[in-house]
């Protein structure tokens, strides 16, 4: 009786024994984990059609003009460079060569045209609303400078600050021109000084 029944378990097992077994092998799906969602970032906005676009350029440096100095008969007395600078006021460089011993005086005039021989094409000096010379009250005109002193040997730098002229001046329709004098700048005669007759002329005009 034992035996049988021993037997009659035995046979019960064997045939669970693939469901068993089955249920044992079959892994429990891992869950997923969660994703990540990453988010490009936005793209700029373009600019409305006509705009300008934003420039990371660094304005480049201001323009200087110069006017080649020449006398009735074609002669070189040189050059005058001006140039604007950062603080508002214009640097003039003047360089001459050949210019007879002496003071002259020397301005900016309101015309750029040179016309032989007595140069009066050139206008008076570039004015604005004020008086000639710094010796004047309500003076000086922006176009005025200091008078140059020429030595023996006819040659001559310098430098002067020009208060109160501006780019705009030079580059207007009309242009602009220099006006080397035979005689010194009294600084308050009007309408020029006093500075005698025009020795040599010079259009303003760009550097190349």
């Amino acid at each position: 009786m034992l035996t049988r029944t021993t037997a009659l378990t035995a046979a019960l097992l064997i045939s669970a024994w693939p469901a068993l077994a089955q249920d044992a092998t079959t892994e429990t799906p891992a869950e997923a984990p969660a994703s990540e969602t990453t988010e490009a970032p936005a793209a700029e906005a373009a600019a409305p059609e006509g705009e300008a676009q934003p420039s990371d350029a660094v304005p480049g440096e201001m323009a200087s003009m110069i006017a080649e100095l020449t006398g009735p008969e074609g002669e070189s007395f040189g050059t005058v460079t001006v140039a604007p600078t950062p603080s508002g006021v214009m640097l003039a460089t003047i360089t001459l060569e050949g210019v007879p011993e002496g003071i002259h005086g020397i301005h900016f005039h309101e015309t750029g045209t040179c016309t032989t021989p007595d140069f009066e094409s050139a206008g008076g000096h570039i004015a604005g609303d004020h008086e000639h010379g710094v010796m004047a009250e309500g003076g000086a005109h922006p176009g005025d400078m200091p008078n140059v002193h020429v030595p023996a040997d006819g040659a001559l730098t310098v430098e002067y600050f020009v208060h109160g002229l501006t780019a705009d001046m030079l580059s207007d329709d009309d242009g602009a021109a220099v006006i080397l004098h035979a005689q010194p700048d009294d600084y308050s005669g009007q309408p020029s000084g006093n500075a005698g007759p025009r020795l040599a002329c010079g259009t303003v005009s760009a550097t190349e």
